[in-house]
């Protein structure tokens, strides 16, 4: 689960994150080289420039989501030669984005800013901060300041991807689904089916799960599958039209495909009779959910939204 929720980031912010067209990323690898845009490594005989007007930096890309950079942080900077002081400067950075990003609304209480270093930076922090405990305890006889954990190389990897998928997550909650609408025309021709459902109210504090943007869609979802499960499904001949249903997440509700062909066929009618009329209307098995799910990607194929989805 983690691994496809890894991809689906990845795709997401590779396509759409940045200004000026698609720019591929690899999580933690190339965010980890990004936040260092002209001096990147740890040994002297490796430093090297990179081509700041060829690629792309991290930064850059939080500036084109958000709008405003971090205040002290530009998006091409230089950084020291001296390793320490590199590795000192590359923790604050990340302390100023887990700071920035927390009081746009992040929830990132689990991710250290030692987590977003690169391995060999991590390595050096480590071997500081455990000098200072130790110097600290000579000189008062106790430990001072916050206990330092310290990964083995594999552990820090895998904790390390998990942190960048969970920066890159909390940054599309702040500053992509604000951008949803909660505007929504009421449609008369729905609103008389809709009377016996449930709603889902989208105050900011009706949920501790789905912010008010999420829970915006899961209204539009409702509402428009409501209003086009009949038209999609009018002659359909594998289960006849499919029953009225209450969407309340994104995982277990979409499953099979058809509350996503609904929303389409509102926008692409004429995929009707050559794709959603050939879907199960009640699929009981997993061959008929990886059905619905193929028919559904050749939809998005054909009106040529290749988002790299594998079914």
């Amino acid at each position: 689960f983690f691994q496809k929720t890894l991809n689906a980031v990845q795709s997401w912010f590779t396509l759409f994150g940045w200004s000026k067209g698609q720019n591929p990323i690899s999580i933690p690898y190339s965010l980890r080289s990004d936040v260092c845009i002209v001096q990147l490594t740890v040994a002297q005989e490796k430093n090297f420039k990179r081509r700041v007007d060829k690629d792309k930096s991290f930064y850059e890309m939080l500036l084109n989501l958000n709008g405003q950079s971090i205040p002290g942080i530009a998006a091409s900077q230089s950084l020291s030669t001296d390793p320490v002081e590199r590795m000192f400067q590359l923790h604050w950075q990340h302390s100023e984005l887990l700071s920035f990003l927390k009081r746009k609304g992040a929830l990132l209480p689990h991710i250290m800013p030692e987590f977003l270093l690169a391995p060999e930076d991590y390595e050096l922090w480590s071997e500081v901060n455990t000098g200072l405990r130790r110097a600290s305890m000579r000189s008062s006889g106790k430990l001072s300041g916050r206990r330092t954990f310290v990964l083995e190389n594999r552990t820090f990897e895998t904790m390390s991807k998990r942190a960048w998928t969970d920066v890159l997550l909390q940054m599309y909650k702040v500053f992509v689904l604000p951008r949803v609408s909660s505007r929504m025309v009421p449609d008369p021709s729905s609103l008389e089916s809709l009377q016996n459902m449930p709603g889902i109210k989208s105050e900011p504090l009706c949920s501790n799960v789905y912010s008010r943007y999420e829970r915006t869609i899961l209204i539009w979802l409702n509402k428009n599958y409501e209003k086009n499960r009949k038209i999609v499904w009018k002659d359909s001949e594998r289960g006849g039209i499919p029953p009225m249903r209450w969407i309340v997440n994104f995982d277990q509700d979409l499953l099979d495909g058809l509350v996503l062909a609904a929303q389409m066929a509102g926008y692409c009618p004429y995929l009707i009779p050559t794709h959603f009329i050939k879907m199960y209307t009640n699929p009981r098995t997993h061959e008929q959910f990886l059905h619905n799910a193929l028919i559904f990607v050749k939809a998005l194929h054909t009106i040529n939204m290749d988002l790299d989805i594998k079914v």
